[in-house]
């Protein structure tokens, strides 16, 4: 049986990939107009969005381990704010939720 941790990673993973597919579906020439991406905490129920560029949501990605959130669904417990931006905090993972984040990074 999966544990919370477990549990809440794989949500974040879920969240990861939906902003994959929104990353996707730009056009040529909106690059630089701010997508609403979906916060990428582990809270199921989390309907949040946060405004971000492909550049910066690019730079977030730029490390398996980061995630974008809105501010309040940090999680202490597992994770660190590495940055607090207008409308969000990019959040990075350590020990075994840092682990499975890597693992569940669908570039890797």
């Amino acid at each position: 049986m999966e544990n919370d941790s477990t549990r809440t990673g794989r949500n974040e993973a879920l969240f990861r990939e939906v902003n994959e597919a929104i990353e996707r579906g730009v056009w040529p020439g909106e690059e630089d107009e701010p997508l609403r991406f979906r916060c990428e905490c582990g809270r199921i129920e989390c309907n949040e969005a946060v405004a971000l560029t492909i550049a910066e949501y690019e730079r977030v990605r730029a490390n398996p381990r980061r995630f974008v959130v809105v501010a309040g669904h940090e999680q202490p417990e597992v994770e660190d704010v590495v940055e607090q931006r207008p409308g969000y905090l990019l959040v990075e993972k350590r020990g075994q939720s840092g682990e499975l984040a890597e693992a569940l990074d669908p570039r890797s």
